[in-house]
């Protein structure tokens, strides 16, 4: 974006959509964001949200994992991933500048863990991850860890294991971070409560309301809650297989391309007294399984994905399965006493890779998939790079 004043429209207040609000306003445009969420604030610590459908950055451990994300993921993205970490640690310390209190960023590196009978398993993980320094050579090669090393690193975990250190990978405290960028954002002016139904070049299309005219309308919803099965949390039907952008999002992107919802689910956990630094992933035939230590003797367990775009609560085969495999690496969580249980949905594109649009008078930008944490920073500065080139262009006759 070029320096004179714009009026912007933002249709969603996610990660991508706060982030782009608090950049740019702090740059000089007036900028207005729609969100059908009722405020900034995260939900509230012990409610499953399944009637009220909250930002999938909220329910996300936060992790910055460019690395370890090769396992399943292209070379872009670990370019742009580890691109990010410095992004995010600007904006932490800007934040922090400004007066917020909240620990917001935290880089010392993260673990992959496999027990001795997933060894084979991991060793072809890692022979992916070990390409790293090949794809740029910024990106450093997983450091394979001894007995001793991993327990000087994290005496809490369970001895035996086999372990690698990821360096330089980092994680944001997702729900301080995101009521940070809106509430540090004092001249956007937050329309909660608005959903945006369609978004056209200069134009959002509010529910009940219209159209509203802006110099630049920014599409960054990723899956909308406005399908009624989404809406409610429903569990599809036995046997029903969802359709691309069924929980209601097949327009996002103009319907140029279905998005489609991956459910993620992630339990937190209060466990004094554990010692954990840095975020873990355990490398299981059947599951990626991370613990992210938080402030306040929390612990986030989740799982990487699953091809659902059902909102309901999670399942008790999920909550053990996951509990199970994080007390097998920090034998110390099984005293942990369990506070919040979340699902949420990740919009994704067909090829489960991010998409940004940009044309006069419109930006979209959608697809993250489980990146969005590990890309926003990077996607939203090339893509005001690209508008701001975009305005530098003669205009054809």
């Amino acid at each position: 974006m070029n320096a004179h004043r714009s009026r912007i429209g933002i249709a969603g207040a996610g990660v991508l959509g706060r982030l782009l609000a608090w950049q740019l306003s702090r740059a000089g445009h007036v900028v207005t964001v729609f969100d059908p969420a009722a405020g900034p604030e995260a939900p509230a610590t012990g409610s499953l949200s399944e009637h009220a459908a909250c930002a999938a950055g909220f329910t996300a451990a936060g992790m910055l994992s460019p690395i370890a994300e090769l396992d399943n993921a292209g070379p872009d993205i670990a370019r742009l991933g580890w691109r990010s970490l410095a992004l995010w640690r600007e904006v932490a310390d800007t934040l922090r500048a400004e007066g917020c209190s909240a620990p917001l960023f935290e880089q010392h590196g993260s673990l992959m863990l496999a027990h001795g009978a997933d060894l084979g398993a991991a060793r072809r993980v890692l022979a992916r991850l070990d390409t790293a320094p090949s794809l740029a050579a910024e990106l450093p090669a997983p450091q394979p860890l001894d007995r001793a090393a991993l327990a000087a690193l994290e005496p809490a975990l369970a001895p035996g294991l086999h372990a690698w250190l990821l360096p330089g990978e980092a994680q944001v405290m997702s729900r301080d971070m995101l009521h940070a960028l809106a509430v540090q954002a004092p001249n956007v002016h937050w329309c909660w409560g608005e959903r945006v139904e369609r978004v056209e070049p200069g134009v959002l299309h509010l529910m009940g309301e219209g159209p509203v005219r802006f110099d630049l309308a920014i599409d960054v919803r990723g899956v909308n809650s406005a399908h009624p099965r989404a809406a409610r949390g429903a569990t599809p039907s036995r046997g029903h297989q969802p359709r691309p952008g069924e929980a209601g999002s097949a327009l996002a992107l103009g319907g140029e391309m279905a998005v489609r919802g991956v459910r993620g689910e992630v339990i937190w956990l209060h466990a004094p007294g554990v010692p954990l630094q840095r975020p873990v992933r355990l490398l299981h035939p059947r599951h990626r399984v991370y613990i992210v230590p938080r402030p306040g003797d929390l612990f986030v367990v989740g799982a990487s994905e699953v091809e659902s775009e059902d909102r309901s609560p999670v399942t008790l085969r999920s909550a053990v399965e996951l509990m199970a495999a994080a007390q097998s690496v920090l034998p110390e969580l099984a005293e942990a006493r369990i506070v919040h249980m979340e699902a949420n949905l990740r919009p994704a594109l067909p090829d489960n890779e991010p998409h940004t649009h940009t044309e006069p008078g419109l930006l979209r930008i959608n697809g993250l998939f489980r990146h969005g944490w590990l890309l926003a920073p990077a996607l939203v500065q090339d893509a005001l790079a690209a508008l701001a080139d975009m305005e530098k262009e003669p205009a054809h006759a």
